[in-house]
Order: structure tokens, then C-alpha cells, then sequence
């Protein structure tokens, strides 16, 4: 299916299942809305699910010029009202949690909970803003998205990460530089997710769910964070790479279906 965003550029979804709240699954920066090939089928056998590219991405139309974090969210609304969503729950990949956290912001109780799937979700580390500077430079992001990639890798050698990857090296330095500023920005706009969803006016009921990295000092944190917040949950999934959603479907649905209740 496909629907028009604010801007007149073709963004292509796709609708599966029956039954509600329904799912509007967001992928990351440099991919496509296969990323969620793994869940959707099984998510689908409990509720509805929607899943979209973002312009410039997969197989929606040219971006036609630079854009951000409020242009993807004018994609998201756009997918939001071709689909007749009264109510949904953003399940965001990564740093498309900004627009997932924006999409609460804007729609009030039609977002009645976000789930999160493998987010930084505390301040950045200093090497790792290094990578993400890296990542804007004309001359250094190709090292930088190669740097990114053994990192999500989590040292697995596996088929499921194939098409992930080969849909990520299809973009260029336009769109990994693209990521790069709007990844830094959200950072030096909010400090941190955990910052940016506590300060919204009445916070939703936030799950996050995650493979790596398994330092167990990361997993305290966010516990210790959700002690402070009691709206704020935490699971680490039997997963090592950077895809939770694509290494470990079936454990994420339970999941996602546990809170959802």
C-alpha cells in the first residue's frame, strides 16, 4: 500500500493482522521496513501491524531534498491516517524512538504506550559520539558505518543479518551523514532518551527491549531508571546483535504481548 506524506512524497506501508491497540512498527536510519520481516508474522497472529519506509528509504519515494526527525514523523502521520490508526503503539527500531517519543507528544492518548527496541537509552559514551562525528564527515563515515556495523554484528555470522546489512550498504554518504547529525542532535537536544521521556507532560507506559550490549551495568541502569519511574520497563532478550527484532521474533512478541496485556 501507499499513501502520500505532508510533503507529496510516496511513502509505502504495509497492513497485516487483525485486532488492536495495532502496531506501527518504525525501522532505523539506512533501512527498511524488511527489518521487521521476522516479527511481523508473528506478531500479526495477535493484532494488527504496520510497518512503513521512511522517504529515501526501502521502496518509498525520493526524500527530494534533506530532512529530519519532524519530516519522518510527517511519514509516520501520513501512514497514521491512511490507516484509519485511532489508536496504536509506535514499536520503534533504534533511534526512530525519537519520532516514536514525538508521535506521544503530538497524539496525546492515541498513544497509549511505546516500545522501544534496542536504544541507547542512556547519555552517550565519548568513543561513541566519536563514531557518530565520524559518521558526518565526507572523508571518515564509511569507516565509521563499517565500525557500527561489527559492533551490531555482536560477533554473529548469521543469515538473517544478510539483507539487513545488504539494504544498509545500499545508501551513501548522503544518508549515513544524514544520520549521523540527526543522531548527535537528539542526543544534544534531550541528553538521553531516558531524559526525553520523563520530561514529556504525562509519560506512556514505556517498554524496552533489547540484545545488546550485555554489559550488565547497561541492563542496571535501566532498571534503576524504571525504580525511579515505575511507567518505564526493561527486558533484555536472548539476543547479541544490534536486530533483537530479527535474531529473537518470538521472545519480542511475548513480550510486547505481556505489556500490552
Amino acid at each position: 500500500m501507499a499513501t502520500m506524506s505532508a510533503d507529496g512524497i510516496r511513502i509505502d506501508y504495509d497492513d497485516e493482522g487483525s485486532g488492536g491497540p495495532p502496531l506501527l512498527c518504525l525501522t532505523g536510519w539506512c533501512s527498511s521496513r524488511g527489518r521487521y520481516d521476522a516479527l511481523v508474522p508473528v506478531a500479526a497472529q495477535h493484532r494488527r501491524v504496520v510497518r512503513f519506509d521512511w522517504r529515501g528509504h526501502g521502496t518509498s519515494g525520493d526524500a527530494g531534498g534533506d530532512f529530519g526527525v519532524d519530516e519522518m514523523t510527517r511519514d509516520a502521520l501520513a501512514v497514521v491516517d491512511a490507516a484509519g490508526l485511532e489508536e496504536f503503539v509506535p514499536v520503534s527500531a533504534s533511534h526512530s524512538g525519537w519520532v516514536a517519543i514525538e508521535l506521544r507528544r503530538r497524539l496525546g492518548d492515541r498513544v497509549p504506550k511505546l516500545v522501544h527496541m534496542d536504544w541507547l537509552m542512556v547519555p552517550p559514551s565519548q568513543p561513541y559520539m566519536d563514531v557518530i562525528r565520524q559518521l558526518q564527515s565526507e572523508e571518515r563515515w564509511p569507516e565509521a558505518r563499517d565500525t557500527l556495523f561489527r559492533i551490531w554484528r555482536g560477533g554473529l555470522d548469521e543469515p538473517f543479518l544478510d539483507p539487513i546489512f545488504a539494504t544498509m550498504n545500499r545508501h551513501g554518504a548522503e544518508m549515513w551523514m544524514r544520520s549521523g547529525r540527526e543522531i548527535e542532535s537528539g542526543f544534544v537536544a534531550a541528553g538521553s532518551p531516558f531524559e526525553a521521556l520523563a520530561a514529556l507532560e504525562d509519560p506512556p507506559e514505556v517498554l524496552h527491549l533489547y540484545g545488546q550490549p550485555r554489559d550488565p551495568e547497561y541492563l542496571e541502569r535501566q532498571e534503576e531508571f524504571a525504580a525511579r519511574h515505575p511507567w518505564f520497563r526493561v527486558r533484555r532478550l536472548d539476543a547479541h546483535s544490534h536486530f533483537a527484532m530479527a535474531e529473537a521474533p518470538e521472545q519480542a512478541v511475548t513480550a510486547i504481548e505481556e505489556f500490552l496485556g
